[in-house]
């Protein structure tokens, strides 16, 4: 059996979370506690056990990076309290040295997932307005969610972003390997 170089092992880790992750969100649109605080706590014992307790304070800032970063979108009424938590555990495994690319990568899995949707949807062009929409929106009300563009609108297209999260953490890995 191969062992796994260890500084893949947590980007590796992280890409097991978020694909957990994943299939509960798909499955019923929702990221249970029951997935994102154990994988916080081995995020943080991983870091620990292999680095030490400065390895462990840099994990626990990597996971406070990506959750603020994502809470913002919460607030404003784009996204689940599921995939706040969720990013933030993936963080806390992946660990600071990987939170650039695991940031940028879930966006543009995000962003590239989103338009398959509205393709798929015959939606692109109305997809589009709504975010111009919303980005004038956000302008003059800061992160107050938008009246109608938001989460709890039914009408609005859905994208369990679990699978952006698992896409940028997939990517990450990938270009470790590189």
């Amino acid at each position: 059996m191969t062992q796994l170089p260890s500084e893949l092992t947590y980007p590796a880790t992280a890409v097991a979370c978020a694909l957990v992750g994943s299939v509960f969100d798909v499955k019923s649109r929702r990221i249970p506690n029951f997935i994102t605080l154990p994988s916080i706590l081995l995020g943080l014992a991983m870091h620990l056990a292999l680095g030490g307790w400065r390895q462990l304070l840099s994990a626990l800032a990597a996971g406070i990076i990506c959750g603020l970063v994502f809470l913002v979108f919460y607030i404003a009424g784009g996204m689940g309290a599921g995939d706040v938590k969720l990013i933030a555990a993936v963080g806390c495994i992946a660990g600071l040295p990987h939170v650039s690319y695991l940031l940028v990568l879930t966006a543009l899995s995000g962003g590239v997932m989103a338009v398959v949707l509205a393709l798929a949807r015959g939606r692109l062009q109305q997809t589009i307005m709504n975010v111009g929409e919303l980005a004038a929106h956000h302008t003059h009300e800061g992160l107050q969610p938008h009246p109608d563009l938001n989460l709890s609108n039914v009408q609005t297209l859905r994208l369990p972003y679990a699978l952006a999260i698992a896409g940028g953490s997939i990517l990450t890995l990938y270009f470790q390997v590189q």
